[in-house]
């Protein structure tokens, strides 16, 4: 439209790149993307959890997220999340709002409300690229660049920022960008990567990027005779083991292999416990972009490029193998953890959770001990069904994130503890006014349970670790939100949770458990 404003042009430019929900909080100075209520960004109630929520959105759809703050404090409020957005991988863009242009003074603090030296500078060491438009015509192709940047490969989030008297301004909008595709694999390196791959062992390690070729990837293991095991972000893989490599018979498994076959990264530090998880003596990787910096493991032979077209170049020139690991190791383990008294609990609200959610129900995880358990062992039935702040391990990430996956459409189930929970008990409000089908489980450990193991395994005194916490279905009624009380895990838990996800609507399950932290949990790493 020839007649928008830059703000609105903002707006239309990330929902045509994917965004169709952005999340925001208003102020002062970023109040034009409300003008017209048609399309306004989703209101939340801390900036935190706008980008949150955007990353939520992402990571449910492997679309842009998207996300409008306001200056100074608002954008300061968002930095932790847009962190975890880093780590993850996840294209998010994060726009906020400047002070004026009129009355900015390069090199001067004059108390003008909300003004920073350089609030850009805040986001520089998270984000893939920083964009400080100062004009409309600025923007318009600011805003392009962005967020092709985002959605290259290696994907990350992107912040840019806009005057706040440049919001309002009319500009005729620049020509779309497109992203462009992954460049194609080259024939020499496929040759060398299924030089090592025929007649080995091989164990099939998908990371996030897989999840782009999901069938793909089932293909290529099938055809290798390979078990197929996860990081946290490519978990619902099809034919995954799904069960982390934290446990010791995954591990195990891993390291008698031949050749580890890397596919979409996330060889990183807590996948593979700070790269001491046993590993064969070779390793084969296929990436969609070669990564930003040097790997902690050198692969052997290494593709670069679409990873659809690489995995369909290595099945042509790979001959069929014979299985060669155990079909049920996920039944092995969960039986195993289910038999010990110090983990029976924590398997049961795994049954639970596995009953009650539907095909197309979305795991959002808090960084609580419940969250973990779920994070790691739940099954996940497709790729894209699990969210989980494992890059940055940012605490109160659940309820938010939920919300913008939420947006996307289909039901979510979010595990969260009371600890974290109470770092965002206004996103309640959120659910209830957007009406979104989110249910979220509260497992109530009174304080934070994954410290207090800390301690008590150190035989330090226990210390700011029990929290009072509310009554969180008197609480829920406040703010008008269905809630159920559930005395313990195992009973009516399975069924309370999975009324609440079928009934569409938002709901809250609140749950008393200390539960054992499970071995992908870095205190737990290295036990027999």
């Amino acid at each position: 439209m020839a007649d928008a404003t830059v703000a609105r042009q903002l707006l239309d430019t990330m929902r045509r790149h994917g965004a169709r929900t952005v999340f925001g909080l208003p102020g002062v100075h970023n109040l034009e993307f409300w003008r017209d209520p048609t399309g306004a960004p989703v209101v939340v109630r801390h900036e935190q959890a706008a980008v949150y929520a955007a990353d939520g959105w992402a990571r449910r759809t492997g679309r842009l997220g998207a996300a409008v703050v306001t200056t100074g404090p608002g954008a300061a409020n968002a930095v932790a999340a847009f962190g975890e957005a880093a780590a993850a991988g996840s294209p998010v863009l994060l726009v906020a709002s400047e002070i004026p242009q009129r009355l900015r003074r390069p090199g001067r603090l004059r108390g003008v409300l909300h003004e920073s030296r350089d609030q850009a500078a805040l986001f520089a060491p998270l984000a893939k690229a920083v964009f400080r438009p100062r004009t409309a015509a600025a923007v318009a192709a600011a805003v392009d660049a962005a967020v092709v940047t985002a959605l290259r490969e290696p994907r990350g989030p992107v912040y840019l920022d806009v005057p706040a008297d440049v919001l309002g301004d009319v500009e005729a909008p620049g020509p779309a960008s497109v992203v462009s595709p992954d460049p194609l694999p080259d024939g020499a390196d496929l040759d060398a990567a299924a030089r090592l791959l025929r007649d080995a062992r091989v164990v099939l390690w998908a990371g996030r990027s897989a999840v782009e070729a999901a069938a793909d990837v089932a293909a290529l293991a099938e055809r290798l005779g390979a078990p197929i095991v996860t990081s946290y972000q490519a978990r619902g893989m099809p034919g995954a083991l799904g069960v982390p490599p934290h446990e010791p018979e995954v591990a195990q498994l891993i390291g008698t292999a031949d050749v580890l076959f890397a596919i979409g990264g996330d060889l990183d530090g807590m996948n593979t416990r700070n790269w001491t998880m046993p590993r064969p003596a070779r390793l084969v990787t296929v990436d969609a972009a070669a990564p930003i910096d040097p790997p902690e493991w050198s692969a052997d032979a290494a593709v670069t490029g679409r990873v659809d077209r690489a995995l369909a170049g290595l099945l042509a020139r790979l001959p069929q193998h014979p299985e060669w690991a155990p079909t049920d190791l996920r039944k092995q383990i969960i039986d195993r953890l289910r038999a010990d008294p110090a983990s029976t609990e924590a398997v049961a609200l795994l049954d639970a959770v596995d009953a009650a959610r539907t095909a197309d129900t979305m795991l959002v995880c808090d960084m609580a001990v419940a969250g973990y358990w779920v994070g790691g062992y739940a099954l996940v039935p497709a790729p894209r069904g699990l969210a989980y702040p494992i890059g940055w391990g940012t605490l109160g990430f659940g309820l938010p994130a939920a919300l913008g996956a939420a947006a996307a459409g289909g039901p979510v189930l979010a595990v969260c503890g009371d600890g974290g929970l109470a770092m965002g008990l206004g996103e309640l409000a959120t659910l209830v006014q957007e009406r979104l089908p989110v249910t979220v489980l509260v497992v109530d450990d009174g304080g934070y349970g994954m410290l207090r193991y800390d301690q008590e395994r150190a035989g330090t005194p226990q210390s700011g670790v029990d929290l009072l916490t509310p009554d969180f279905l008197t609480l829920a009624g406040a703010f008008g939100l269905p809630a159920t009380g559930v005395p313990e895990i195992g009973g009516d838990l399975s069924a309370v949770l999975a009324q609440a996800l079928r009934s569409g609507a938002p709901h809250l399950v609140r749950v008393p458990a200390r539960l054992l932290p499970p071995r992908t949990t870095s205190p737990r790493w290295h036990e027999d």
